[in-house]
């Protein structure tokens, strides 16, 4: 197992194109859905802060447009839960609030960038865009390998030989701990503080259920259980 790094040099392709929306007023979804659309981008809509949450959690996208005025859980709450748990994706607020508190708030907690409504199209695009280009030139490409296995830490892509194999959020942040770690396996409780965050009060078995998807698509041989230690990526 090695490491290789390397001053990143992604473009907006390597990173992906997906962009994910936070917003509960329909029409205002649609717009944006839209005009992303005919930008070239690809759009997933939630309707609410906590749907937006698990889909950040679980899918890997280029930007985030967040509104903060949300139902169950508003959108300082998404992004201070986001970044608390290391997720860098840039994040774009949308809010019809105005005043420079409510600016400094989101800014204050991890937020790249503030868009008032209503806005322009080619503005929201033009924010977008240089959200996206501004991410990679900000960080360096490392590549985490062992064996055929090889995850890229700033794309978050995998492949398994030539093959690229498609991991959700959360399974890209799993298989980096792991690769981390090297040779030493990592116990079920340093997984969870990692990727699941100092603050997870759910079942500590979900560690198990992801372990089982990765070996799906990995295989089942290459994460191995060492009893009563934890788990480790093998050759």
């Amino acid at each position: 197992m090695h490491t290789e790094t390397a001053l990143g040099n992604a473009t907006l392709e390597a990173i992906s194109s997906r962009i994910l929306i936070v917003e509960d007023d329909d029409a205002i979804a649609a717009m944006v859905e839209r005009t992303l659309t005919g930008a070239g981008l690809e759009a997933d809509i939630a309707r609410t802060g906590l749907d937006g949450l698990w889909m950040a959690r679980e899918a890997s996208y280029g930007c985030i447009l967040l509104d903060i005025m949300l139902p169950e859980m508003n959108g300082y709450e998404v992004c201070r839960t986001l970044r608390s748990e290391g997720n860098e994706v840039p994040i774009l607020m949308l809010t019809a609030k105005s005043g420079e508190y409510d600016e400094t708030d989101g800014l204050d907690l991890g937020a790249d960038d503030y868009l008032r409504k209503p806005f322009s199209p080619a503005v929201l695009v033009s924010r977008i865009r240089a959200l996206m280009r501004r991410r990679p030139a900000l960080q360096i490409s490392e590549e985490l390998t062992c064996g055929a296995v090889r995850f890229d830490t700033t794309t978050r892509r995998c492949h398994l030989g030539g093959d690229e194999v498609s991991l959700t959020s959360k399974e890209a942040s799993l298989l980096q701990a792991l690769l981390n770690n090297g040779d030493q396996p990592m116990g079920r409780l340093e997984i969870l503080r990692q990727v699941w965050g100092m603050d997870f009060d759910g079942d500590p078995n979900v560690v198990d259920v992801y372990i089982g998807y990765l070996r799906k698509k990995l295989g089942k041989d290459r994460i191995e259980n060492v009893r009563r230690v934890g788990f480790r990526v093998v050759e």
